[in-house]
């Protein structure tokens, strides 16, 4: 789609905090003035989260879309996200006490990156990313302080210096999450949140665990499809 101008860029996986984000920025800013970015970065449900991706705009009327690849995340590996010889692993009871092997290493950077060049062009001052802190894998590109000093190299790097990464997330627990997207309309069950499975969620990995126990906790059921009713159940 053609470049127009924009206010907001929304950083849009495909997943439940990202949708939640895209929702925020529709309501703060109006559809016209939103645009949103998806990366493909060779994980393993990357037709999934692009299908996700397509369907969350479509819902909230988000017409200017951007979508590009990043293949070298899969030649880096490191990742079982990206490498397909490293399993993805059940979540354990602890789960961001340590860095798991799902991390895909400083991905964020490379989306960032690319959603400043786009906002930049577009003219758009806001990006908009899912990061949550509390209630996640433990990543180190999840912190506030990272965003902290991402956004000086923007005030640095940037013709005019005026573009913010926001993190409207990054501070709250996952139910709240979960509570604030369904007051805002946000399509949950459009969203998609498994590592591993494209079909029906696996609801063992990290992150269908912590969506499972955000749901149970929020007191709504959770709209996507699951592998067993045991992994539900688990978390009611």
């Amino acid at each position: 789609m053609q470049n127009q101008k924009a206010q907001v860029v929304v950083a849009l996986s495909g997943g439940m905090d990202s949708a939640v984000c895209a929702a925020l920025a529709v309501r703060d800013f109006g559809t016209n003035a939103t645009a949103a970015l998806h990366v493909s970065y060779g994980q393993r449900t990357e037709a999934r989260e692009q299908q996700a991706f397509q369907a969350i705009c479509d819902r909230l009327n988000i017409r200017q879309r951007l979508i590009f690849r990043t293949p070298f995340f899969r030649a880096i590996g490191g990742s079982a996200l990206t490498d397909e010889r490293i399993a993805v692993p059940e979540a354990g009871p602890e789960i961001g006490a340590h860095i798991p092997v799902t991390y895909v290493p400083f991905r964020n950077a490379h989306f960032l990156s690319a959603a400043v060049s786009w906002a930049e062009v577009l003219g758009a001052e806001r990006i908009y990313i899912g990061a949550v802190q509390q209630d996640s894998s433990g990543y180190p590109d999840c912190r506030p302080e990272y965003y902290q000093a991402f956004n000086e190299v923007i005030r640095r790097g940037t013709k005019e210096g005026k573009i913010r990464i926001e993190t409207p997330l990054i501070a709250l627990r996952k139910f709240e999450i979960v509570t604030l997207g369904l007051e805002l309309g946000a399509p949950f069950d459009l969203t998609w949140s498994c590592y591993s499975r494209e079909d029906q969620a696996c609801g063992t990995c990290d992150s269908c665990v912590l969506r499972l126990r955000a749901f149970a906790a929020a007191g709504a059921p959770d709209p996507v499809p699951y592998l067993s009713l045991a992994a539900i159940q688990g978390h009611s």
